[in-house]
């Protein structure tokens, strides 16, 4: 690299993962400095002026989003980028507010031969009264990330996820078919699937707290699956990174019931912190965490 490069780390922001993010800030602005990089980090909040006028008075070459969940992740930071004519990691606008909506991306899953858990949209009225779908199902949020909000009723759940008064993500929620088996996920890197991972917890499910709690979770990388289940794993999770338009770097969230795949949604800024997937699929392919983030950043672009 003949100088360095100025790149500005977005994180932190307003939504449900604010502290996720700025974890996988740190964590990028680090990795980013050892590979040479002029690197600061911005705390985003909900002042956009703010935003505007902290990213004109830096004037970088790359903007790395490392924001994740609503208004990070959605498609809103990426037009507000894309009017500004600055490059940012990623995916664009319509591919990460696609992915983000989650009746909108299985929509485009289904009608590329994706398969999905069969599921309903209802209003929280109709969960309570438990008329949408026989258990099991799992109730979740239409646009959070991490599985914020996520729970899954069963046959022996006493209480349900939430009360008349007390859903804060909406007016609408989804409820999916339970399908049990094993967790896997895919990171793809431009149009390259890296590798499966299964993920096991004693929680349960893959929740928040597995997610980011150190020892929450344990990741087994490459994933203990029969060759061609892995073979389709991948090709379900390229199909579905090209299928919304995704660009630089994402992650696909499966089930394997023994016999099927199922995809459940895609991860257009997937978590870059110590506990993160897509960092352990790169090492595993000899690709160090200096190395991904650069590539991130060689790669940015906006849509002008």
């Amino acid at each position: 690299m003949s100088r360095a490069r100025r790149v500005t780390v977005l994180m932190g922001g307003c939504s449900a993962e604010r502290e996720v993010s700025l974890n996988s800030g740190q964590a990028v602005g680090a990795a980013l400095a050892r590979a040479g990089f002029a690197v600061d980090l911005l705390d985003v909040s909900r002042d956009v002026g703010a935003l505007v006028a902290a990213l004109t008075a830096r004037t970088p070459d790359v903007v790395f989003n490392a924001l994740h969940g609503r208004f990070g992740e959605d498609g809103a930071i990426q037009g507000l980028l894309d009017l500004m004519g600055l490059p940012y990691t990623h995916s664009g606008r319509l591919a990460s507010a696609l992915a983000m909506d989650k009746p909108s991306a299985k929509l485009v899953f289904e009608h590329v031969g994706i398969p999905v858990a069969p599921h309903v949209i209802a209003t929280p009225a109709e969960v309570l009264a438990e008329t949408v779908m026989p258990r099991p199902y799992v109730v979740k949020p239409l646009n959070e990330g991490s599985s914020v909000g996520v729970t899954i009723v069963t046959e022996g759940t006493n209480a349900l996820p939430f009360t008349a008064t007390d859903w804060p993500f909406g007016k609408r929620v989804m409820v999916e078919r339970f399908i049990p088996g094993r967790e896997l996920t895919v990171a793809v890197m431009g149009e390259r699937a890296l590798g499966v991972t299964e993920i096991t917890t004693s929680r349960g499910f893959y929740d928040y707290d597995a997610k980011y709690i150190l020892g929450g979770s344990r990741h087994i990388v490459p994933a203990p699956v029969a060759p061609e289940v892995a073979t389709e794993a991948m090709r379900l999770a390229v199909l579905a990174h090209q299928a919304l338009g995704c660009r630089g770097v994402s992650r696909a969230d499966l089930r394997f019931d023994g016999e099927s795949l199922f995809m459940l949604e895609v991860n257009t800024q997937p978590g870059m912190t110590g506990t993160s997937l897509v960092p352990e699929q790169a090492l595993a392919v000899g690709l160090s965490f200096e190395a991904l983030v650069s590539w991130m950043v060689e790669n940015a672009q906006c849509d002008t």
